[in-house]
């Protein structure tokens, strides 16, 4: 048995690294596995075909930039598995470049399963033919995606969310102090810039400089993404007025922050299962953020807003992305207050949400999809 796994970005290699757990154990030890992925794939026994880091580039007309690259990474894997010919094809978010490597399977007779929705309710909606006639199924990881799909012919299952089955991390405060040189008596506050470099270029440097407005009475955690390279990372807050302490685990970071600063993204969804109070902030360059305008019809564009149904996070996104706002911001967050508490309440029916998705509390959503995805082979013998 060869299964293809495709997954661009930081999440969802994680969560590929997961899934191939999971189905290793479902379809034998024999299976092999190959595709787009990076480290922790890798480590879960897949052959990398295209390292994600080469790939995962943010904005329309950061995009345009890297074409030949891209298109070079994406006939390199088009030619591994028609040499390699799978018996599935998984593929997990990443949708600019799954979506064009699903139409590539579907020609070739291999049944395509995407896991993590493309966010076609949001933004590009034309896409969605590409999915009705390249997707076998889909599996979703919010509610409303099930019905979307459903009722535009597409096979969709709701499998739940993988961050809401994973148990609070078991770092303590004091390990993390000792191991990274935080000064445990001040008030942390988590970084979250994103898990590519554009994204790191374009949203770092206002953190920093927010961080530089918040002063040394608190401590700054910034994780590294494992689609990222920590001496890459070191060389970005080197410069930094304020010190900066690079850490391991986001998930540990934003327990123990007292409140953070996130980019737009799956992190805000890792904060608001942590229960940490947060502020989404996201640039772009001008001209792709303003070709965006055009495309996204939504108020919010944070998971954790669309989630609640409201702006229950602040969402400082571009113009609005400034030192001073972040600062500010922040500082309605740290101290006992109403905001902070306003919050806190709202964070936690989020969660509620969130963890009320488990369909059978045996089952995680990585065990769900993996089922979905022996079925759909089953299927096909």
């Amino acid at each position: 048995m060869r299964v293809l796994i495709s997954a661009g970005e930081a999440s969802g290699e994680n969560y590929g690294a997961l899934l191939l757990t999971v189905l290793r154990r479902i379809l034998g030890n024999d299976t092999e596995f190959f595709g787009v992925g990076g480290e922790r794939m890798r480590a879960a026994g897949c052959e990398i075909v295209v390292d994600s880091k080469t790939i995962a580039v943010v904005g329309i007309t950061e995009v345009i930039k890297h074409i030949p690259r891209i298109y070079r990474e994406f006939f390199r894997m088009v030619s591994a598995a028609r040499g390699q010919r799978p018996d599935v094809a998984v593929l997990i978010d990443f949708p600019d470049f799954n979506l064009r490597l699903a139409e590539k399977r579907h020609e070739m007779g291999v049944p395509v399963v995407y896991f993590v929705s493309p966010q076609l309710w949001a933004w590009k909606k034309r896409r969605i033919r590409r999915v009705q006639r390249y997707v076998d199924r889909m599996l979703v990881i919010f509610t409303f995606e099930e019905s979307y799909y459903r009722e535009r012919g597409v096979k969709a299952e709701y499998v739940g969310h993988p961050l809401a089955d994973l148990p609070l991390p078991q770092g303590r405060r004091e390990e993390l102090s000792r191991k990274f040189g935080v000064d445990i008596s001040k008030h942390w506050i988590a970084l979250l810039p994103g898990s590519r470099q554009k994204e790191v270029l374009l949203n770092l440097p206002m953190m920093l400089a927010a961080a530089a407005r918040l002063g040394s009475a608190y401590e700054f955690l910034l994780p590294v993404a494992s689609t990222l390279s920590r001496d890459w990372m070191k060389m970005q807050v080197e410069r930094s007025s304020t010190p900066i302490h690079l850490v391991d685990d986001s998930r540990v970071a934003l327990l123990h922050a007292r409140a953070s600063i996130v980019a737009s993204g799956t992190a805000t969804v890792e904060a608001a299962l942590m229960g940490n109070p947060f502020v989404v902030v996201y640039q772009l360059s001008k001209l792709s953020y303003e070709i965006g305008q055009r495309f996204v019809k939504l108020k919010n564009y944070t998971m954790v807003n669309l989630i609640a149904g409201r702006e229950i996070v602040p969402e400082l996104i571009q113009d609005r992305f400034t030192a001073e706002n972040v600062a500010s911001e922040i500082q309605k967050l740290v101290p006992e207050s109403s905001e902070r508490e306003n919050m806190m309440a709202e964070l936690k029916e989020v969660r509620e949400r969130l963890h009320l998705s488990s369909l059978t509390p045996q089952e995680t959503a990585i065990m769900r999809a993996a089922a979905g995805i022996d079925g759909v082979l089953a299927a096909r013998m």
